[in-house]
């Protein structure tokens, strides 16, 4: 979440990934420009701190930019149930730095959203297009959404067929990391990378002003006070691809830390 999240990241990040022994780390980055969308030199900000691949969420538009290199980078993701001929690319097969190779998908849900094609449909398609443990050594599937149930939803419907299911959007990271009876890692969100002395990251006066007057006054801006790294970290089984074990992740700024024993 803006330039507070981007410095959480670059402080903690590289430390993490020594420490986790990390083979993949997947950033969603649709808050990470100023709050709104990402440009091209915020993903390379990210790439460079050794981020593999970017997801996003209902901001992906919100910088124009992301319209000149989207369909070129095949390390950025948009939603994958955007109609056929939406530029960009909403799933992408990709080698690890041990050499397996990581599916990831990015799916939006539609309950308090906008009316997009099916996500379980769409997801069905780049499952099947890359089988785990066929073409797939790990799954992971983003699903950026507003309501728990959906994410909860979409994390059953891929029980057993990915590794993990995360959902990201609502900024908080929730407490039901745990693995599926199907082998499935599953949590609801994820969390941000944000300021939490905030309103889901943005700054508190705006927010307050529109829930206690009705009534815009400004345009809504990062926080940008310590922030917290949040995210999640899961680890496979070789065999089958599927979760031995998930943990959620938390350091820096306000929030209690939480690093997983490695």
């Amino acid at each position: 979440m803006g330039r507070a999240g981007r410095d959480v990241c670059a402080t903690e990040l590289p430390g993490l990934r020594d420490k986790l022994k990390t083979d993949f780390v997947i950033v969603n980055a649709e808050n990470a420009a100023g709050g709104f969308g990402v440009t091209r030199s915020v993903a390379n900000e990210l790439f460079a701190l050794g981020v593999d691949v970017l997801t996003t969420g209902n901001h992906w538009l919100d910088q124009r930019e992301i319209l000149t290199f989207c369909d070129d980078e095949d390390r950025l993701l948009r939603p994958c149930n955007y109609p056929k001929g939406t530029p960009g690319h909403g799933a992408g097969l990709y080698n690890a730095r041990s050499g397996q190779r990581v599916l990831v998908i990015n799916a939006m849900g539609r309950v308090f959203m906008d009316s997009l094609d099916d996500p379980f449909a769409a997801v069905e398609r780049e499952l099947a297009a890359a089988p785990l443990h066929e073409i797939a050594d790990a799954a992971i599937v983003d699903m950026h959404a507003e309501a728990t149930s959906e994410k909860m939803a979409m994390g059953q419907f891929c029980d057993g067929r990915a590794s993990l299911v995360v959902g990201t959007h609502s900024h908080i990271p929730t407490a039901d990391a745990q693995i599926f009876p199907g082998g499935t890692a599953y949590q609801t969100d994820a969390g941000a990378c944000a300021d939490y002395d905030s309103v889901i990251g943005m700054e508190k006066f705006e927010p307050i002003q529109r829930f206690t007057r009705k009534m815009p006054t400004g345009r809504m801006t990062p926080a940008s006070g310590p922030a917290t790294l949040c995210g999640v970290y899961l680890e496979t089984d070789d065999a089958s691809g599927l979760a031995r074990r998930i943990e959620p992740v938390r350091v820096g700024g306000r929030l209690k830390t939480t690093i997983p024993e490695v």
